[in-house]
């Protein structure tokens, strides 16, 4: 019995003298670098502001004009549709996905409003109700594709894109609606191409129905379970499931709200272009997917701020106006949006080995 109580206070004395420290893990010194990839994982919008105001400075100094109101006013203007199809694409690139159907959902809604108030004679705010129904219907059809039929989003946009375009020849006929023709029958169709002057700077309202877009997403997004399940989608889609979120009915939502917004950009372009053309914004594919990679929103979906295309279409703008300014041949403003994509995208990858 004693035996047993002496080693009992043995252990209690042991146990006394052992070290008490808590455990820890050892944190290695990150560096400037490492603060700084902290830091842009944590506010991905501050790259595309650095570059813009970056950009801004370099053409300002290089180019006389560049400052002045009229050409900072024509950029606003010229980056505008391509900036409400960004913020269109973006909200499909936030869940993973991709949609390159947007120009021609744009394209093919601005020829029904066009047609069906011009050919068809039925009221304006009628025909343009249509035009968003329309857009609202194709988004829909992509996102059921996408959640029920369990195809992917490039291949299924892919599709719809050939099945938009084809659809808008056959009901445009190959025709343009001249800008005459809308004065005269239709001019509520121009209303985003009227100008107005605000301290020298000429403006459209095409421009102030961009910001409204990015500003009531950036609200929805940020301050809505709604916008934190698309979040939690694009991050890992089987643990938002898990989470108990409706994966698939946010899908299509979002979906549908993308192709409500291309419907938007659809009567802009109208009032931008001053007609109604089936060949017109070819390219805006190509650029609302530019303006959101060099926005800061990842490819791989789950991160960024719905405010960076709106940066990354201006930062477009601003690079193809200072090379003009500049007298830099086209083919080299292309070829420098190139670079500047590959760059986007090689910040995001470096950004992300923080979460890997």
């Amino acid at each position: 019995m004693s035996e047993t109580t002496d080693k009992g206070e043995d252990f209690e004395s042991s146990l006394s003298q052992s070290d008490t420290a808590v455990a820890a893990f050892g944190h290695r010194p990150r560096g400037a670098l490492g603060n700084l990839q902290h830091f842009l994982h944590g506010n991905p919008t501050m790259v595309p502001v650095i570059v813009l105001l970056l950009s801004v400075l370099v053409f300002g100094f290089v180019s006389d004009n560049f400052f002045s109101a009229f050409n900072l006013s024509l950029i606003m203007q010229q980056v505008a549709i391509v900036g409400i199809l960004a913020a269109a694409q973006s909200l499909v690139i936030l869940t993973a996905g991709i949609d390159l159907s947007v120009a021609a959902v744009m394209v093919m809604v601005s020829v029904i409003m066009g047609r069906l108030s011009t050919e068809f004679g039925l009221p304006v705010p009628l025909a343009i109700l249509v035009g968003l129904v329309v857009g609202a219907l194709t988004g829909l059809l992509n996102g059921v594709l996408v959640t029920r039929v369990r195809l992917p989003p490039f291949i299924t946009t892919l599709g719809t894109w050939n099945i938009f375009l084809a659809l808008n020849y056959y009901f445009s006929n190959r025709e343009t609606i001249r800008s005459q023709t809308l004065d005269a029958e239709a001019p509520l169709l121009k209303l985003f191409g009227e100008r107005f002057t605000v301290g020298g700077a000429v403006l459209t309202w095409g421009v102030v129905l961009m910001i409204a877009i990015f500003l009531i997403l950036w609200y929805v997004l940020n301050r809505t379970a709604w916008g934190r399940h698309v979040y939690a989608i694009g991050d890992d889609k089987e643990a938002a499931e898990l989470s108990g979120i409706r994966t698939d009915r946010t899908l299509v939502s979002v979906y549908v709200l993308s192709g409500f917004i291309c419907a938007i950009a659809a009567w802009a372009s109208i009032g931008r272009v001053g007609s109604v053309s089936p060949t017109s914004f070819f390219e805006a594919n190509l650029e609302s997917i530019t303006a959101v990679v060099i926005g800061g929103i990842s490819l791989f979906g789950g991160r960024g701020s719905i405010l960076g295309p709106m940066i990354g279409a201006l930062i477009v703008g601003v690079f193809n106006s200072g090379l003009r300014l500049g007298g830099v041949d086209v083919l080299w403003q292309v070829f420098a949006t190139g670079w500047l994509i590959i760059i986007a995208v090689a910040i995001d990858q470096w950004i992300r080995k923080i979460s890997a």
